[in-house]
């Protein structure tokens, strides 16, 4: 009896996780290409106006792949979800979205925009000719921290992406085991 009753707990558990994902990820989806442009432009003006080397790392880059609001869920199953916008030579070329699935002990939601600066021609044709980027594979990926932004120049920059995540607001406390994929869309 009490195992069927843990079961009916943790059936529960992931209904309700699954729903609160579903909620906030419809707030996360832009309703047109112009839009998302907007919202990408004034993300990219908050993190430059907050971070002076994402804006010289933005003036090196081949190309910013610009994910202004994603949206993250979780209870025990979580996930999150946003999209976001290409440019190249300050225009938007393509648009594509962000997508995560994750376990482990996690509760909460949150919100964040990110930014991954594609550095070298490589990095923009994976990015062009996969049918998914999944982080960590194909060019390698910094997460740039304070700490990392501290030892890091613009003329020590070595690898293919370096990315910045901002805006951060909600509560999620997490230890979970977590994949990103990115993958174009039609707008």
């Amino acid at each position: 009896m009490n195992a069927i009753r843990r079961t009916f707990h943790k059936l529960m558990l992931v209904a309700a996780a699954s729903l609160s994902l579903a909620a906030f990820a419809s707030n996360a989806v832009a309703a047109t290409a112009e839009e998302l442009n907007e919202d990408a432009a004034q993300a990219l003006r908050v993190l430059y106006k907050g971070n002076s080397l994402a804006e010289d790392l933005g003036k090196r880059a081949r190309a910013v792949l610009v994910f202004p609001k994603i949206i993250k869920a979780g209870l025990i199953l979580g996930g999150s979800y946003g999209e976001g916008v290409l440019k190249k030579d300050g225009k938007s070329v393509a648009y594509y979205n962000s997508v995560s699935a994750s376990w482990g002990w996690q509760a909460g939601a949150e919100s964040y925009g990110y930014v991954v600066f594609l550095m070298s021609d490589k990095a923009v044709q994976y990015l062009d000719e996969s049918k998914g980027w999944e982080i960590g594979v194909g060019p390698s990926v910094v997460v740039v921290n304070e700490g990392v932004a501290k030892n890091l120049s613009t003329s020590t920059l070595k690898e293919d992406a370096y990315a910045f995540i901002f805006d951060q607001q909600g509560l999620m406390a997490s230890l979970s085991i977590e994949g990103t994929k990115i993958s174009r869309i039609n707008r």
